[in-house]
């Protein structure tokens, strides 16, 4: 009967195939139903011909995979060929359908399915033979065999030198333990999960092509390696009572196997080797098992390091590109401020991160008016600057043709509701100021009320009950339109609530209060008073870094 083997989570399950054609995937639906994310709902199908078999891709996510190699197109299936979808690996078995013959090097590396099983809690001693603990250090007892591990660590090291990509380093190091160890028949090295904190295969190798690539472990064998840090040798587990139920060993009849914990900088294991032979004859020793612990300290360091340099390479490109977006959103800041007889004109913009949600720009409009445009996207970083990116192209060809604060208000409204993201609005206030009138027409969509210092230095602010939502909320929000004339000697105050929120190291708020007394209290120049407020909010933080954007903009009526 021809079946294809389900190995997954440490189960092995047989499925005949007796129809011309079985459908693998997570749908219910599927003849072999495969309970996996990373696999697609009808990701593959075998389809027999005659009394041939042929595994075809279905336009999946993540491929189909015939003994390590991604197909392309309907593939022949020969027995023992490995089938592997996402993570779940299954084997074709049909004896009277032979193993297509495939180019392959003295030793084979592919994709393979780890199986750990629980193993009987009596006496192991006849199978553990030998332990060596690891507390000397990375590489173990130096003064044991110290020109063979002088040697090896040479060797491995001369091997990985230069290797940075960690995709290539752990089959390298494979590479080298086979010439170390040149009776080994197997080794795979398995690495530990950062999130979940189990133990995930990561690459394998072995020298017969017909070997099966599932590796079963002792769950007991590795436990003690990644608790007690020691390296264990097993020798003839196959003849070994404490192994007769179990699968892990007997089942493969090793006659000897190692395995060792890989320890980062800190002596935290990171993951473990393992290597075994079925040669009777050459049965690995303790000096092995010695020589062994050298090669994987250093291997260990080796990949520690190449992992710290691709994480350096990473930031480093990381921080090319947000410093090209920074200066990406610099560049939709204005340069220059309108420069108007009569009127002073200040704004500052500094970010928590490279780039920040807060926004401004000031332009001239027809007819001897000024456009005022001051927002504070909801969030920060790089998801705040693409809204703000949005918003400031959104203004400006908004206010190209529509020159009404309720009409314009109206219309970026919509446009940032139209495929608005969830959760990400924009506090604005939106000005028009007529240099002739001097009247100033103002919409204020969710922000803080702008200040306004008369000559007095009492401070103004807008009604609460004229402040809408904000942008990005609802489409069609009717928005209400207040007008003001600014006399002179008046100055008009718009911060962000990166200024009132900002924090000393003590903890405690700059606060609205704050602002409102030092606008009060502050020179009627609006240059000087919006570079003076900006100085005051450094020397409240004293030190802290700011969390979140600062953004401040002043503008005034000169008293003549």
């Amino acid at each position: 009967m021809t079946t294809l083997v389900v190995l997954h989570e440490g189960e092995a399950t047989p499925f005949d195939l007796t129809q011309d054609d079985t459908t693998l995937g997570r749908h219910p639906s599927c003849g072999i139903q495969l309970h996996s994310n990373m696999v697609s709902r009808k990701h593959a199908h075998v389809v027999r011909e005659g009394g041939d078999f042929y595994v075809e891709d279905l336009g999946s996510g993540n491929g189909t995979f015939v003994n390590g190699q991604r197909i392309q197109e309907r593939t022949k299936l020969g027995h023992d060929d490995r089938i592997k979808l996402g993570p779940v690996l299954l084997r074709f078995e049909s004896p009277n359908t032979p193993k297509a013959k495939t180019s392959t090097t003295e030793a084979v590396t592919e994709a393979f399915t780890l199986q750990v099983t629980g193993d009987d809690d009596s006496d192991g001693s006849s199978t553990i033979i030998g332990t060596r603990e690891t507390v000397t250090g990375a590489f173990g007892m130096l003064d044991v065999q110290p020109e063979a591990k002088l040697k090896a660590v040479l060797e491995i090291s001369r091997t990985l030198a230069g290797t940075v990509d960690l995709d290539k380093i752990l089959p390298k190091i494979l590479d080298t333990l086979f010439d170390v160890f040149p009776h080994a028949d197997r080794g795979c090295i398995l690495l530990k999960d950062g999130e979940k904190g189990g133990m995930i295969p990561a690459v394998q190798k072995h020298r017969r092509e017909s070997e099966d690539s599932t590796v079963k472990l002792s769950k007991t064998i590795l436990s003690k390696v990644l608790d007690d840090k020691a390296g264990i040798l097993s020798a003839d587990a196959a003849n070994d009572s404490r192994f007769e139920a179990s699968e892990s060993i007997s089942s493969l009849t090793i006659r000897s196997m190692m395995c060792v914990p890989m320890l980062d900088l800190d002596g935290n294991p990171i993951g473990v080797i393992n290597i075994d032979t079925q040669n009777p004859l050459n049965q690995f020793k303790e000096d092995d098992l010695d020589l062994l612990l050298a090669v994987a300290g250093q291997a260990a360091l080796s990949y520690a390091s190449a992992q710290l340099l691709v994480s350096h390479m990473q930031k480093v490109e990381q921080d090319n590109e947000m410093e090209i977006a920074r200066n990406v959103q610099r560049a939709l800041l204005p340069t220059m401020l309108p420069e108007v007889g009569g009127y002073e004109f200040y704004a500052s913009y500094d970010s928590a991160k490279a780039v920040g949600g807060d926004y401004y720009d000031a332009f001239l409009l027809p007819n001897e008016k000024i456009c005022l445009s001051f927002g504070d996207v909801a969030g920060k970083g790089v998801p705040g600057a693409l809204i703000m990116s949005r918003m400031s192209s959104v203004v400006q060809s908004t206010m190209q043709h529509v020159h009404d604060v309720g009409e314009a208000i109206t219309a970026i409204n919509s446009h940032m509701c139209a495929n608005a993201v969830e959760g990400r609005f924009v506090t604005y206030v939106l000005v028009i100021l007529d240099l002739k009138t001097h009247e100033l027409s103002l919409v204020n969509a969710g922000h803080m009320s702008p200040l306004i210092r008369r000559p007095d230095g009492k401070v103004d602010e807008f009604d609460e009950e004229t402040i809408g939502l904000p942008v990005g909320v609802m489409e069609d929000y009717p928005f209400e339109v207040v007008t003001r004339t600014i006399a002179p000697g008046e100055t008009v105050v718009i911060v962000t609530d990166g200024v009132d929120e900002a924090m000393n190291p003590a903890g405690e708020l700059y606060t609205k209060d704050r602002v409102v007394n030092f606008v009060a209290t502050g020179t009627p120049k609006a240059d000087e008073l919006g570079k003076a407020l900006l100085a005051d909010v450094r020397k409240h933080a004293n030190g802290r870094p700011q969390n979140d954007d600062i953004t401040i903009m002043t503008f005034g009526r000169n008293v003549s």
